[in-house]
């Protein structure tokens, strides 16, 4: 899979480079700004147990 998407993107091997950097820097960036927050409002931190049983 990873192949096809490094053999589909134009350009030079340094142009593939900064471009697979970009967006991985994009996909990193939504995750930590609408992903992650939506996820938080959806698990309850309050009822955490640790401690033997």
């Amino acid at each position: 899979m990873y192949a096809a998407i490094w053999r589909l993107m134009p350009g030079p091997v340094w142009v593939r480079i900064l471009l697979v950097l970009v967006l991985l820097a994009a996909v990193l960036y939504s995750l930590a700004t609408w992903v992650f927050p939506w996820v938080d409002t959806m698990v309850n931190n309050q009822e955490v147990t640790v401690g033997a049983p």
